[in-house]
């Protein structure tokens, strides 16, 4: 991301440069990675930077999950694949998946992990805990703060449904991640794909607002539905993030160009679906 740029004004940038609005989520998992990379004690970053190099002209961001990198001890790969994605692929915002949910010092520590220690672009955080969990990452002029908001997991309604003064809990935090909270103006919210309606909900909701939106190819969360929900009136507006299914698309040592042909796909289908 260019230094004179915010998160959200590099997204908006990404999203016309590369007529796109996928993302690709790295979720390395070695027992699925190609023969060929078995055992090199560097497999998750060598993965991670073919895919990334394969996909990059068909995306318009990159989502690491940071659990992925933790589970297997490779933090440090994780910071060398953000560094890589920095110098090789210039401008594409990278989103740290990882969802951190704390107060006060604590929130501090996981903001300069974010931003300082990962450098990325963007974090996802769980707003359950209220303002004062997402205030310190604010502090960090220019990264995007994503707020956990309507999630792609069947699971997530038994919070999510519940009435708050008459509407659904999900929506009060639209509505809170739109205006009270939205000091800095980087904010955005992650609305799962497998729920269009309330897609359609939250956009009425926060108006321009970008959305992270998961759940498409693996998950089975449809495109069509979701472009229509979730589009600005411009035509973007989301970061519609697809992993497994392009990560994993190819078995072999050509792993990469597979990967690079469903992202191809996923992002023609996504624009083909953007057209008024």
């Amino acid at each position: 991301m260019s230094l004179a740029q915010s998160f959200t004004q590099s997204l908006a940038s990404a999203w016309a440069r590369s007529n796109s609005l996928l993302c690709v989520g790295l979720d390395p998992e070695p027992k699925r990675f190609p023969a060929h990379l078995a055992n090199r004690p560097d497999a998750i970053f060598e993965f991670c930077r073919e895919i990334v190099d394969a996909t990059a002209p068909y995306v318009s961001s990159f989502k690491p999950q940071i659990a992925y990198f933790a589970s297997n001890r490779a933090e440090d790969q994780l910071e060398q694949l953000i560094a890589h994605i920095h110098a090789n692929h210039a401008g594409i915002p990278v989103i740290l998946d990882a969802k951190r949910g704390d107060i006060g010092s604590t929130a501090e520590q996981y903001a300069r992990e974010s931003f300082e220690r990962y450098r990325a672009d963007a974090v996802t955080v769980n707003p359950y805990m209220g303002f004062d969990s997402i205030e310190p990452y604010l502090a960090h002029p220019g990264k995007g703060v994503i707020v956990l908001c309507r999630t792609s997991n069947p699971g997530g309604s038994d919070l999510q449904f519940l009435d708050t003064h008459g509407r659904p809990l999900y929506q009060h935090v639209a509505q809170l991640a739109a205006q009270e909270w939205n000091e800095s103006g980087e904010l955005a919210l992650v609305v799962g794909a497998t729920f269009p309606a309330e897609i359609a909900q939250v956009r009425a909701i926060v108006g321009e607002m970008p959305l992270l939106i998961p759940g498409v190819g693996a998950q089975g969360g449809d495109v069509a539905a979701t472009v229509g929900a979730g589009r600005t009136a411009d035509g973007t507006g989301m970061m519609i993030n697809s992993s497994r299914a392009i990560l994993y698309a190819g078995q072999g040592e050509d792993f990469a160009t597979q990967a690079a042909q469903v992202a191809q796909a996923t992002r023609d289908a996504i624009n083909a679906a953007r057209q008024p």
